[in-house]
Formats: C-alpha cells, sequence, structure tokens
C-alpha cells in the first residue's frame, strides 16, 4: 500500500515472513502497521500487542485462498492500530508506534485462537521491532543489505529513504494477553534466545519476503547490535498469561528476567477487569497478600514495576474502537465482578486516560535516548507522580491501595 498522511505523520503496513531459527522450519506470515513521522526521524518506537480478542476469525483459510487471487490478505483485516490508535501519544516527541499481526495466535492450525502464554508472540513482536529499526519502512529488505548474500542488489536509495528511526530504543507495550507477551519481547535479544532455547523454541529469526523462491535476510544474530530492538520500557494494560505444560509455558521466566531490569514498566489493571484477575494464570495483580501474580513475579526482591488499578476499569476500556469481541470479557455473564457497576467502555474516559500515561511515559526518554535516571528518578519522575493521584487526570479515578497511594512497587533493595 501506499503510505497515508495526514498532518506531520504517516500510515504504512508491511508484510513479511518470519522463521524463528535457521535451523527450525517453523515459518509464520506476519504484517506490521506503523504511525511514524513525516520527517522519519522517530526518536524511538512504542511496540505494542494487541489483545487476544481481536484477531483471525474461522474463514482464515478459505480467506486466505481468496486473498491469493485478489491480491488481498486476511491479515490486513485484523487492524490492531484500529482498536489501540494512542497516536496523539507519540506525536510531542516524535515517537513511531507499530504493531504486529501473526498467521496464527496461539496454534497455527486455529490460527482464530489465542488465550495467551505463547513466547513465540514475544519473539515476533521483537523481531518486528527489529526489523523497522534496521529495514524500515520496505518490503524489500534483501535489497537494504550493504553486507552479505544480498549485496550485490544493494540499493543504497531505497535503504536511505526506508528509514524512519534515528535510535532502535523501544517500549514495548501490550494489552491482555498482548500485555503478557510484550513482556517477553522486552526481555530483548540475548534472553529471548536463552529462554527460548530453554522451552525448546530456538529463536534467531529470519526474515523472509514471500512463500515461494523468497529472498531472505541474514539470521539475527548476525545483525549489528544497533540494529536490534534494544528495550527501554513495557507498557501493559490489563495482561493476561496463561499456562499449559508443554504446550503453553507462559512468560512466568520473562517476568523473573524482567525483575532485575533497571528500566520503567508501569501495568493498569481495571477494578471490574475479570480477564486479567480471574482468568490469567497466574492474575495479573492481586490486593490480597501472599497471592502469586504477574505483578509479584516481576517484582521479585525488588524492581522498577509499577502496578494501578482503575476505579471501574474493564478489560476493554482502553480501546480506541469498539470491538463486539473484546466486549464479551465484559459481560455480566462473563464477569461477576463489580455487579450493577457502569464499568468503562472502549472509546471513552479510561481511552483517553490511557493515552495521556503513555503520553507521559514517553516523556520519560531524552531524544534518541533510554531512561536517563536511576529507580529514584523514575518512582519520582512526573509520570509515576502524576499517576499517584485519586484522580490522576481529573477523570478516571484509581483504587487507593496503600493510605494515600495509588501505586503498588516493591523497591530494589541494592538502592
Amino acid at each position: 500500500m501506499k503510505p497515508i498522511r495526514i498532518d506531520d505523520y504517516c500510515f504504512d503496513r508491511i508484510h513479511l515472513w518470519l522463521q524463528y531459527d535457521p535451523f527450525v522450519p517453523e515459518f509464520i506470515e506476519m504484517v506490521i502497521e506503523v504511525f511514524y513521522p513525516a520527517n522519519r526521524k522517530a526518536n524511538g518506537l512504542v511496540m505494542f500487542n494487541h489483545g487476544f480478542l481481536i484477531g483471525n476469525d474461522l474463514l482464515w483459510y478459505p480467506k486466505k485462498i481468496a486473498g491469493m487471487l485478489l491480491d488481498d490478505n486476511p491479515l490486513f483485516g485484523i487492524n490492531p492500530s484500529a482498536y489501540y490508535n494512542y497516536s496523539e501519544a507519540i506525536v510531542e516527541k516524535n515517537w513511531a508506534m507499530a504493531f504486529v499481526s501473526a498467521s496464527h495466535a496461539q496454534v497455527d492450525w486455529m490460527p482464530w485462537t489465542d488465550i495467551g502464554g505463547n513466547p513465540r508472540v514475544g519473539q515476533e513482536t521483537y523481531a518486528a521491532a527489529s526489523y523497522l529499526i534496521r529495514y524500515g519502512l520496505t518490503e524489500f529488505f534483501w535489497l537494504a543489505e550493504a553486507k552479505g548474500h544480498n549485496s550485490k542488489s544493494f540499493d543504497a536509495k531505497l535503504a536511505s529513504d526506508a528509514q524512519f528511526m534515528v535510535s532502535n530504543n523501544v517500549i514495548f507495550a501490550g494489552h491482555s494477553v498482548g500485555g503478557a507477551h510484550a513482556q517477553a519481547a522486552a526481555c530483548g535479544f540475548d534472553t529471548l534466545q536463552q529462554i527460548g532455547r530453554k522451552q525448546c523454541r530456538p529463536f534467531n529469526p529470519v526474515i523472509y519476503n514471500r512463500e515461494f523462491l523468497p529472498a531472505f535476510s541474514r539470521p539475527m544474530a548476525d545483525w549489528p547490535e544497533e540494529d536490534r530492538a534494544n528495550p527501554v520500557g513495557l507498557f501493559m494494560l490489563s495482561p493476561v498469561d496463561q499456562h499449559v505444560p508443554i504446550f503453553m509455558p507462559g512468560m512466568s521466566e520473562y517476568r523473573a528476567a524482567l525483575a532485575s531490569r533497571q528500566m520503567p514498566m508501569t501495568m493498569i489493571v481495571g477494578q471490574c477487569d475479570c480477564a486479567c484477575l480471574d482468568m490469567s494464570q497466574p492474575p495479573a495483580w492481586s490486593d490480597t497478600p501472599g497471592v502469586e501474580s504477574e505483578f509479584s513475579q516481576l517484582t521479585g526482591d525488588g524492581s522498577w514495576v509499577v502496578a494501578s488499578q482503575v476505579e471501574r476499569g474493564s478489560h476493554c476500556g482502553y480501546l480506541t474502537d469498539k470491538s463486539p469481541l473484546c466486549s464479551v470479557a465484559d459481560l455480566p455473564s462473563q464477569c461477576k465482578r463489580c455487579p450493577g457497576v457502569d464499568v468503562y467502555k472502549p472509546m471513552g474516559a479510561e481511552t483517553v486516560f490511557t493515552t495521556e500515561l503513555l503520553r507521559r511515559f514517553i516523556s520519560l526518554y531524552p531524544d534518541g535516548q533510554g531512561f536517563p535516571g536511576s529507580f529514584s528518578d523514575w518512582i519520582q519522575s512526573d509520570c509515576i507522580v502524576w499517576l499517584d493521584k485519586e484522580s490522576p487526570d481529573g477523570v478516571v479515578k484509581l483504587v487507593e491501595i496503600e493510605p494515600d497511594s495509588y501505586i503498588d512497587n516493591v523497591p530494589p533493595q541494592n538502592l
């Protein structure tokens, strides 16, 4: 497609194939949607994982076959950027924001099913972010490689024109199962490789341009470090994880790795959100002492992660567009929390709150840099000071966690 420009920002879409490791015959088709500044000098990238109720349907394979004849693809129809369009948050600091959809969600033979717990999705997200950093806004990546087996086709003008990032700094973000998948991506390349080997999910991705007689990239381990995504933050909205032995290992090992990371991390959950507080394994957050949760695993013996709970917050109130599928999670028949309470709906006050929080989160970072401060600088930053109020934006209220405190955090012990 041709890029769409609105004011000083553009939107584009990239269609690729990915092999998780050159020695494993496992491939995935994916589409990356990108909002980026028209001046192509993005100071950083927010890489967003979409939630589990926005995915492929039962007609995936018929649509796939029809798309081959009509130059279309069912992945284009997922369109997560419509449901998580927080582009207002990225403008002030001249950042970009991207979303990735893949041809499977949980298992290849049921691509319409995604109940979370699959580290492969986090691997795909990291690979997509790194692709944008290395190759930019082009599907013709083999023309942008000055070294290696594709160098004979190198097109210096295309390689230059496709670039839109001035750093490799990435905030990994996500909603619902996407929030848990983002936890894996935020660990970075080395940890993804280490845990991937341990879980029999090796990760050294190779990019392909099509299914038959494709051009392909070098494995990511051969890329210069500056061409790979550098995680500088984690932004989670009602993260949902699952654990089924062998099939879905969940993200607990990735959360353990993140517990020692010195970077800003924030988690928002809803007071009336059954999906992340009751159905997630473990729950995203709990106010009951001793209950293991995603938050407690992220804190370990003390970490940078901060959690807050939105009063009347739902599972889908963050969305920037209505989704009949996502709304199922908030139906009274599905969720017994907050009976009779008017919870937040998409495109409402919780959406505005989320956009403002993300804007303030991005504002932590100097142009082209990661967060330069200590834990004290993070916890005393404008972002957290703003969040630690009964009503940060004057509309949405937070649940009090401790007397006069609306954030949960276990500080690192080695301050």
